[in-house]
């Protein structure tokens, strides 16, 4: 349930999104504020959460919530070879090339 009106931190939770690209769109796209009482200074404002920002902020939690498609074609063997030779330990990179050496290329096909 949203409330009434809402801090710019608090639709940047509601969104994903950070308090500064909240505040930005505040300001681009017209919405009413109002000063946050009980805060120095002018700056600290409350969002009026009308029928646009509550569009707005129903729109940006899909985009936020959108699972990710993993695929493992997606990915470039020669990376992910990089990526493990990275982060073995000089025993299991001495072991890995023991096996490639050894084995060869043939010995890691599976069909």
């Amino acid at each position: 349930m949203l409330k009434e009106r809402m801090t710019p931190e608090e639709i940047a939770h509601l969104t994903g999104y950070s308090r500064q690209t909240i505040n930005k769109w505040v300001r681009k796209e017209g919405w009413q504020t109002s000063p946050r009482p009980g805060v120095q200074g002018g700056k600290a404002r409350l969002v009026h959460v009308n029928e646009q920002v509550r569009e707005f902020i129903r729109s940006a939690q899909r985009v936020a919530e959108t699972p990710g498609i993993y695929s493992p074609h997606d990915s470039d063997l020669e990376s992910l070879l990089l990526t493990l030779s990275k982060e073995l330990t000089p025993s299991e990179q001495k072991q890995l090339m023991s096996l490639l050496l050894r084995e060869g290329s043939p010995g890691y096909c599976f069909g």
